[in-house]
């Protein structure tokens, strides 16, 4: 039996046709998918040279980096859709260039032959003699650097590890190094003459008068490439997360004495609340102006407070990642990250949780005010309806003495109509004494009105 088929959207955006076996791709399914896939590990063949380059992107475009990546050498035609992906990797003749794009900084990562003077044997060996892009490209792209490095990766004999590490110490010009051993497993087997691990990594953190950091990996023979690229990620990885987590501590040394002086404005604001010695109106304008600075604050710097935190949480998974065991002598860059990195990030943490912390106090604060501000309210209310209420009693009062006054007005009326009557029967020759009649009518006539009046009323009071 032929199954039906149905158009597909393939990754890249090829229709292809295939049987209709599941119901339509939700629209982000593909991306999704494929985002494990995004930025793969390179495959780097030992002995090589890596320049590193990371860029803070703000203000920079696809177009722009697109436009930089077409001065390489082949790549005027670059089309821009390839850049849609946040990742690309060119290949040209003995070496690759690779551009990864991320939501603060933007990657540039040449892998190229380490140069043959650059080996173990060197003392402080000059690694861009022999650049394969120009100087001048590598200073135009579009950005402002925040991480430079140059990562060598060399084969080594492990078998006298005193005389590997005084080779890699004379690399880096006799300085105090950081060196880890990689790829340790936890429980495992230490065999005679084979050691820990599948390679060291060391690097002296510091910034060289070229702009750039060194790191050296020294890795077993017949180690993998795809290892060797992974190592090489995580290396980068961890120095430019470390960076980009260093950029939440400017910001809270700036913001610790603006939080001091809000701190001590509260606490003023507050005990003039206790003591009931200034207006609501003063109290009101003092904590708004308050909490306005604060939450400026917030919204200006909360970003960056979150991003130093997911950034350090990377580093800390990637430094897990490499497995580190202590090299005799050395500090492992897990240590070194702990004593030097967790400080600041300490720092951010506590001025990112007191800046919250004040804001949720002058929240507290100003509820107080709206309580007492609302008592007051109430107050006043309430002694608005008890004028009320005895402004009604006086009103009922008053027309209970109108409505006394309008019966005996009423009444009057009436009787002099029955005087009249009287007065002009007694003349038709009735014979009536008309005063007699009349004064003798006067009780009826006063209950009559009396009567209707109060039935007036009660009608009144039923229809309501």
């Amino acid at each position: 039996m032929q199954l039906p088929t149905a158009v597909y959207a393939s990754p890249d955006s090829v229709p292809r046709s295939l049987p209709a076996w599941l119901p339509p791709d939700d629209l982000e399914r593909t991306a999704l998918h494929n985002e494990v896939h995004a930025r793969p590990a390179a495959r780097i063949r030992l002995p090589a040279l890596i320049i590193y380059v990371a860029v803070l992107n703000e203000g920079v475009t696809r177009e722009m980096e697109c436009a930089h990546l077409r001065r390489l050498a082949g790549q005027h035609a670059l089309p821009l859709d390839n850049l849609n992906g946040n990742f690309l990797r060119l290949r040209f003749e003995g070496y690759t260039v690779k551009w990864e794009r991320h939501s603060e900084f933007t990657r540039y990562s040449i892998v190229q032959a380490l140069p043959g003077t650059a080996g173990l044997g060197a003392t402080e060996p000059e690694l861009l003699g022999a650049p394969v892009v120009a100087p001048q490209w590598l200073a135009s792209i579009p950005g402002r650097t925040v991480a430079a490095i140059q990562l060598a990766m060399v084969h080594g004999d492990f078998s006298d590890e005193q005389a590997l590490m005084a080779q890699a110490q004379r690399w880096f010009g006799g300085h105090t190094v950081v060196a880890s051993q990689l790829g340790h497993v936890q429980g495992q087997p230490v065999l005679p003459g084979k050691p820990l691990g599948h390679s060291w990594a060391l690097t002296e953190f510091r910034i060289a008068p070229d702009g750039f950091e060194r790191m050296l990996v020294i890795a077993q023979p017949g180690i993998s490439e795809t290892r060797t690229g992974r190592i090489s990620q995580r290396l980068l990885d961890v120095e430019t997360y470390r960076m980009m987590a260093l950029r939440g501590l400017p910001v809270a040394k700036l913001l610790s004495p603006m939080l001091a002086e809000a701190e001590s404005a509260l606490a003023a604001n507050t005990a003039l609340l206790e003591s009931e010695s200034a207006s609501d109106q003063e109290l009101l304008g003092m904590l708004v102006s308050l909490a306005a600075r604060v939450e400026r604050a917030t919204a200006e710097h909360n970003y960056r407070f979150s991003a130093t935190r997911a950034y350090d949480t990377l580093v800390g998974q990637r430094i897990t990642e490499l497995r580190e065991k202590a090299i005799p002598g050395t500090q492992t860059i897990g240590e070194f990250m702990q004593r030097r990195l967790s400080p600041a990030m300490a720092t951010v943490a506590a001025t990112a949780q007191r800046l919250a912390s004040l804001s949720e106090r002058v929240s507290r604060t100003s509820a107080l005010l709206r309580t007492r501000v609302d008592i007051a309210t109430e107050m006043q209310n309430r002694q608005l309806l008890e004028k009320l209420t005895r402004g009604q009693e006086l009103q009922l009062r008053l027309q209970s003495t109108v409505e006394g006054l309008s019966i005996a007005a009423i009444s009057y009326y009436v009787i002099s109509l029955l005087l009249y009557a009287g007065k002009a029967l007694k003349a038709a020759g009735v014979p009536l004494n008309a005063e007699i009649a009349t004064g003798v009518l006067i009780p009826v006539v006063l209950w009559g009105v009396w009567r209707t009046t109060r039935r007036i009323h009660a009608k009144l009071r039923a229809d309501a």
